[in-house]
């Protein structure tokens, strides 16, 4: 029987024949990659890919598609960015790339390029910038989904998630893990809440994506009041801003866009999805 990796990676390989490039990195993103899929949440890859030198030696290139995009077949959700597009929105330290550089659900690697990817993103990351992202991520979510009587399931991860990372931006200045559980554990302490959120987190692995539930009061009072202390000007003002370097982006780019297709291989240590 095909695994969905099996089906991943043959999508992978018809795309690089179609588009005439070489996928460098694919991973799972999403409710998947965040710890609380449902038996039918779909599958969200997400990958990195580069082209050949010349295609990129054009004087219109800023103006050519650097995305590829795949219609949603069945549970499978793919897209990609060209490498010259993820490293230009690594400068401005953007969340989903950072997401898709931090997943240990990993389909396909050229050994060694996650570790170059991180070892600039490290450079370049801004805690405010993430902080930011999940801030109006999280408002967004919570006024839009979760002020009813009953609320889809999804939707209270949807807020709870983007706001422990703001708490983890919070005391830690750094990037925060994508599992949810991980999270969870190392910021919350009060055993109601806690409680609550483990019975969620139960229920939502066990039903389908578009599953209700009533409100649940420890959880909403939780993100009413974090919300508001965490939205304060103050507080964001707070977290540092974006670091400053001199430019580490060109050689990246020269390097993975000239490097031979032959050092492609497994990564070990990656956790695969089945």
């Amino acid at each position: 029987m095909k695994t969905m990796k099996n089906r991943v990676l043959e999508e992978l390989a018809l795309i690089e024949k179609e588009h005439n490039v070489r996928v460098l990195y694919a991973c799972e993103s999403g409710s998947r990659a965040w710890g609380f899929a449902s038996g039918d949440s779909d599958y969200d890859v997400r990958f990195i890919y580069v082209r050949p030198a010349d295609w990129y030696l054009t004087i219109n290139v800023e103006h050519k598609r650097d995305v590829i995009e795949k219609p949603i077949t069945d549970e499978l959700d793919i897209s990609g960015w060209d490498l010259r597009k993820a490293l230009k929105l690594m400068k401005k330290s953007n969340p989903s790339l950072v997401e898709w550089l931090n997943s240990d659900l990993v389909y396909k690697e050229v050994s060694g390029f996650r570790n170059s990817m991180e070892k600039v993103l490290g450079r370049y990351y801004s805690p405010r910038v993430g902080f930011y992202h999940y801030l109006h991520m999280a408002n967004g979510n919570f006024r839009n989904y979760l002020k009813g009587e009953t609320v889809r399931l999804k939707k209270y991860f949807y807020v709870l998630r983007p706001v422990l990372c703001m708490k983890w931006i919070e005391n830690y200045h750094s990037i925060p893990p994508l599992d949810f559980e991980t999270l969870a554990r190392d910021l919350l302490t009060e055993s109601e809440l806690m409680a609550s959120i483990d019975e969620l987190l139960d229920k939502k692995r066990a039903s389908l994506e578009a599953d209700l539930t009533r409100q649940i009061a420890p959880i909403n009072q939780f993100l009413v009041s974090e919300l508001e202390r965490l939205g304060s000007s103050e507080k964001a003002t707070a977290i540092p801003a974006h670091k400053e370097y001199e430019d580490h982006l060109n050689p990246l780019f020269k390097a993975w866009v000239h490097s031979p297709s032959e050092t492609e291989g497994a990564v070990k240590g990656n956790k695969l999805c089945l």
